[in-house]
């Protein structure tokens, strides 16, 4: 098959928003004359005719194309195999803005030209087009009469356009390429004209294997992002484009400053080129703007964003008439995705959303009350579009997840981020009440995944594989996605049926009855759960009270020793060294109150633990907000490193309530022992009912 890339476009846009397209709309998306869109539909209906298709139009001139089912399934997986015979706008201008930042200081417009391929006139485009989107990365492309073409700009911020521009228009290629070098198929030609094959796979296996196989795991979208910001990197440093010394200074992220060291040193070893201080603390900001932590993972770390994130869902709740406060998935995911969205706010890494045109269509008042929540909560932050319809998001899939389930069970493989793909599940268990599950599975998951578990699987990008069926679909799934999966269903009951034949079996009364209650068993097992959360915590509570001590972790000391010899913890040593780790990430203490948090997660703990230490004489600590307590109450909350969603959801209970009223506050720093363990009955007395027994 031989197609160009408008036509390849053209029928993928049609295919997509079957009717919608016009002759006119084509020709505006595509930026070409309506002339030229005419033409091309000329090619186009003689390669259709290959598969017994045709173009046709509605009443108003919509585009759409008709035949039968399995022929334009025929069609899409065989446009998804073919490689258009000339290169797309953007590739001509990724190998531009290659040539400009890479061959500098000047260029002249004709030689230009030749080295792209393209004519004085296309370059003139182009160049508006680069301009753009340079001078939102403040890097200044200029054209002068009798000097020629000049690009001006901080190397970090060249970094910064460079990257970005690849993560945003050829994101599906590189996650292909990364696939193919993860199974040993290593070309011989750079990937995308630009990185280095050998250089790639080995950033991909440090980073899979020093950050990945960690406790954190990066969503993602930032996963491919940071390989992809280290190997730019890597090139650059070696080509001799240097950042300047304070070009990519890092906040204080000692962890992620110590990960990206580790991960530099052996790069620089291995490859023999010497990458500076100034490259390590730019990369420690990406890291550190992208490190999204797997939702369960995000438990009671951050009270003052978690008592905000909890305003925030209250006042959605309030703009919408609806109620979402006791949605604790949703809680966890926000808290997971804006501790790094705050991060790249306040560094001034721009957001890239390619859905936010469509989130703001489909979900308009949605995305008007969560922007005006942000503003109320956050004073002090503006957030872009593109970062608002991330968040949009993750309201949008805790609004659709109360659905009916039945019994096909599918899969969805999604690299567009958490919230993403648990709205994408979401909306495919609201529009196909047929489906009774829906696993996300992520890229860098997918290769290792038994297909055959699945009755179906879902994608939002081409996968490298052919000896798995599966439907291609867009991220917030259109009529047409909705049509094709109902179609392959249907089409495949008898299939999807064989391998369920215990459905067959029991009276249909008691079948339909199951279906509408929950399965006994998780239930039982969750409020075991819940049970043994609260007992251990009830059980375990103490406040101690010290008195002339200058030196609080000297007393934090003498309490793990105590809980080692209760046989709550099996190690004070590794404990108290998780808690030193855990102070140096970033401040414990809580701002405007004489509390500090100490905290961590850990296999050597044995049970959940919270207990308070009252300070006579208080003690200097950093604040979560980066500036000084004077703490005279320190909380400990220890918890065991393998831990429920029920028993997760315990420890932020408590977690949130340290600050949620002057009330409260007032009781958790009083030392009074009665008091707060009152307080904390009341809190689980609330949660059981209206969690457990209410459901």
């Amino acid at each position: 098959m031989f197609i160009t890339f408008r036509e390849k476009s053209i029928i993928e846009l049609i295919v997509r928003t079957s009717g919608k397209h016009t002759v006119h709309s084509l020709s505006t998306y595509l930026n070409v004359s309506a002339r030229t869109i005419q033409r091309d539909l000329k090619s186009v209906e003689k390669l259709l005719k290959q598969f017994d298709l045709e173009v046709k139009r509605t009443a108003n001139e919509g585009l759409f194309i008709e035949g039968n089912d399995d022929q334009v399934y025929r069609l899409i997986q065989r446009l998804i195999s073919v490689s258009p015979t000339d290169e797309t706008p953007e590739e001509r201008k990724l190998s531009l803005l290659i040539i400009l930042l890479h061959e500098g200081p000047s260029f002249k417009k004709q030689v230009l030209a030749k080295q792209v391929g393209i004519s004085t006139a296309t370059l003139t485009s182009y160049l508006d087009d680069l301009t753009e989107w340079l001078h939102k990365f403040s890097v200044t492309l200029s054209r002068r009469r009798g000097v020629g073409i000049e690009v001006d700009g901080q190397e970090a911020n060249k970094r910064h356009s460079l990257a970005s521009y690849f993560l945003v228009y050829f994101y599906e290629e590189l996650i292909e390429s990364l696939y193919f070098l993860q199974q040993g198929k290593n070309p011989e030609e750079k990937i995308l004209g630009y990185f280095s094959p050998q250089y790639l796979a080995m950033i991909d296996g440090l980073v899979n294997q020093k950050i990945n196989k960690e406790q954190t795991r990066l969503a993602d979208s930032d996963y491919i992002g940071l390989v992809v910001y280290i190997c730019l990197t890597l090139q650059r440093t070696e080509q001799q484009f240097l950042l300047e010394p304070g070009e990519g200074v890092s906040s204080e992220s000692a962890g992620e400053h110590q990960l990206m060291e580790a991960i530099c040193e052996e790069l620089s070893e291995q490859l023999a080129i010497a990458l500076t201080t100034e490259d390590v603390h730019f990369l420690t900001v990406i890291l550190k703007g992208s490190k999204v932590q797997a939702a369960d993972l995000v438990y009671y770390d951050s009270v003052l964003l978690g008592k905000l994130i909890k305003k925030l869902i209250h006042d959605v709740s309030a703009q919408l008439h609806i109620d979402l406060t006791d949605d604790f998935s949703l809680y966890q995911g926000l808290l997971a995705h804006m501790g790094p969205s705050i991060f790249r706010l306040k560094q001034n890494l721009e957001p890239f959303n390619p859905l936010t045109g469509e989130i703001k269509r489909k979900y308009p008042v949605l995305f008007m009350a969560v922007k005006q929540s942000l503003e109320n909560e956050f004073k002090k932050l503006e957030f872009p579009a593109d970062e608002v319809a991330f968040i949009v998001l993750h309201f949008g899939s805790a609004l659709l997840m109360n659905e009916e389930r039945v019994q096909i069970n599918a899969v969805v493989v999604c690299p567009t981020g958490i919230g993403t793909s648990k709205m994408l599940a979401s909306r495919i268990q609201k529009e196909l009440t047929e489906i009774s599950s829906v696993e996300i599975l992520s890229i860098n998951d997918f290769q290792t995944a038994h297909f055959q578990d699945y009755d179906l699987v879902i994608s939002t990008i081409r996968l490298p594989i052919t000896e798995v069926d599966y439907i291609m679909v867009s991220p917030l799934l259109s009529d047409k996605d909705i049509g094709s999966i109902e179609s392959y269903l249907q089409n495949n009951l008898e299939k999807i049926t064989r391998k369920k034949q215990y459905l067959n079996f029991g009276n249909p009364d008691e079948v339909r009855f199951e279906n509408n209650r929950p399965n006994i068993q998780n239930l039982l097992r969750e409020i075991k759960d819940v049970q043994s959360s609260m007992d251990a915590i009830l059980t375990n509570f103490m406040v101690f009270r010290k008195q002339q001590v200058k030196d609080h972790w000297k007393v934090l000391n003498e309490v793990l020793e105590q809980a080692e010899r209760d046989g709550l913890v099996a190690s004070a040593d590794v404990a108290m060294r998780q808690l030193e780790e855990r102070e140096a990430k970033g401040g414990l203490g809580i701002p405007n109150t004489d509390m500090a948090l100490y905290h961590c997660r850990d296999e050597s703990i044995r049970e959940l633990l919270f207990q308070i230490v009252h300070l006579d004489t208080p003690s200097t600590v950093k604040g979560m907000d980066g500036g000084r307590v004077q703490m005279r109450n320190l909380l400990l909350m220890l918890a065991p490193l393998d831990m429920s969603a029920r028993e997760q959801e315990i420890l932020s209970l408590i977690s949130s309530s340290l600050i949620e009223s002057d009330a409260a506050m007032m009781i958790f720093s009083s030392s009074n022992e009665s008091m707060i363990r009152n307080k904390l009955e009341d809190l689980f007395f609330d949660y059981l009912q209206n969690n457990l027994i209410k459901e």
